[in-house]
């Protein structure tokens, strides 16, 4: 056999082997399905009804009631005041129903239970809350309209049955992933998407991204509305709220600085969308719901859980390091955002404290005063889109470490404008 023989051949063998990369991974990734569908009638929200038809993926959602730490020190699901590790909330949300109840989030069948037993819930609680709470939603919404943002929340409990399940992301008569959030599909329409017409791998984060986004509630309606019209990053956000979009201009006055404030609520969607992951196509349920084999059967796990529950399956289909090694580099980068998040929170609780003290002073400048607020006002809102988010920081490791800084320095110019108003030096 002469060398250009050899060549020819070793070139075609390398060229199989990339095939065989190309048309493997795919499958590695999303192995062929093998379950029968299942056929259930429209109405059925109870998920052991759909259990009966598929039990492992049943199986794997009843495990979303198990309480415990996380694998990387941040989030897990026990019902913890994150105040206590974070007391820089009480003085940031002081005046706000956060400041009296803010803990940990528990598992999906938890949900409705949570909601019932807050403390931020009153009598005077309207029925926006309900949105993401329950796959009741849908019957709700098509009877009612937006109608039901305004009713009573204790009325509506009274619809609901059961907890965040099965119907929330399914078809029940096609198994067909679906949204069925109206305030995500409203969204998405004003950004020009139908999520209609949404890919089955878009839609695998489409029924995480329906309820694990920013959103607030119109002052005279309560309609849900998510933030999306200028974009996903902090600023775009911002820049939205200050537009003051159907008379909203503030989720509460804040007593000390008298600052008009923003609340954040688990931004999840939009900051996984500008991370790595999010631009390179891993859906949400890739790594928080991946697929696994039991008996020879493959399904996708509904334990929704951190990906470092199951490094293997969530990770290491695409990764090729060590499982103690992709675990380490999520605990640093966590670690590092915590630090900072930490600090970012204590420089707007300084400020706060600041500007009361500063607007006390019976000759301080009015216009500074304004300024020390705005910018207060700006850094709880950067700090608080990163604290409100649920990855810690490893959705998108870059922009959560710009945004945390610059939460600082805005926090920083908050006091030294509001001292500059008095004359202090607090």
């Amino acid at each position: 056999m002469n060398n250009k023989t050899k060549l020819l051949l070793a070139g075609l063998g390398f060229g199989v082997i990339v095939l065989a990369a190309v048309i493997v991974q795919p499958f590695a990734i999303h192995p062929p399905a093998t379950i029968k569908l299942a056929k259930l009638p429209a109405g059925e929200y109870d998920p052991a009804v759909w259990g009966r038809e598929y039990p492992l993926e049943y199986g794997s959602y009843l495990k979303n009631l198990e309480m415990a730490d996380s694998p990387t020190g941040f989030g897990g699901s026990l019902k913890v005041q994150k105040s206590i590790k974070e007391p820089e909330i009480l003085m940031n949300f002081k005046g706000y129903p956060f400041s009296k109840d803010y803990s940990e989030d528990r598992g999906h069948p938890y949900s409705l239970d949570d909601l019932k037993s807050s403390k931020r819930v009153t009598p005077a609680s309207v029925g926006s809350c309900m949105t993401c709470k329950t796959p009741y939603i849908k019957d709700i919404y098509k009877e009612k309209g937006w109608e039901y943002a305004s009713l009573p929340l204790s009325e509506l409990f009274l619809a609901a049955r059961h907890p965040i399940s099965c119907a929330n992301c399914h078809d029940p008569a096609t198994m067909e992933l679906t949204v069925v959030n109206p305030a995500f599909i409203d969204a998405m329409q004003r950004k020009g998407i139908d999520v209609r017409k949404a890919s089955r791998e878009e839609m695998r984060s489409y029924v995480c991204g329906q309820c694990h986004s920013e959103y607030y509630f119109e002052p005279k309606t309560k309609k849900v509305v998510f933030p999306w019209d200028r974009g996903f990053l902090p600023e775009q956000m911002y820049a939205y709220y200050e537009e003051k979009p159907a008379g909203f201009e503030q989720d509460w006055v804040h007593p000390d600085s008298q600052t008009k404030m923003l609340k954040a609520q688990h931004p999840d969607f939009e900051t996984w969308s500008g991370g790595v992951h999010g631009k390179s196509g891993v859906a949400c349920a890739d790594c928080h719901m991946p697929f696994t084999l039991k008996n020879g059967q493959k399904y996708s796990s509904h334990w929704v859980t951190s990906p470092m529950r199951n490094v293997q399956e969530s990770c290491r289909t695409c990764h090729t390091q060590s499982e103690d090694w992709l675990l380490e580099r999520v605990k640093t980068v966590q670690n590092n955002v915590w630090q900072l998040q930490h600090t970012a929170g204590q420089a707007v609780a300084r400020a706060h404290e600041v500007i009361g003290k500063a607007s006390a002073v019976a000759k301080a400048n009015k216009a500074d005063l304004d300024r020390a607020r705005e910018l207060v006002r700006k850094a709880q809102w950067f700090w608080d889109i990163v604290a409100a988010e649920n990855g810690m920081g490893f959705h998108n490791p870059d922009q959560v470490m710009n945004t945390l800084g610059r939460a600082i320095d805005m926090a920083h110019q908050a006091t030294e404008t509001a001292n500059k108003a008095a004359g202090t030096q607090y």
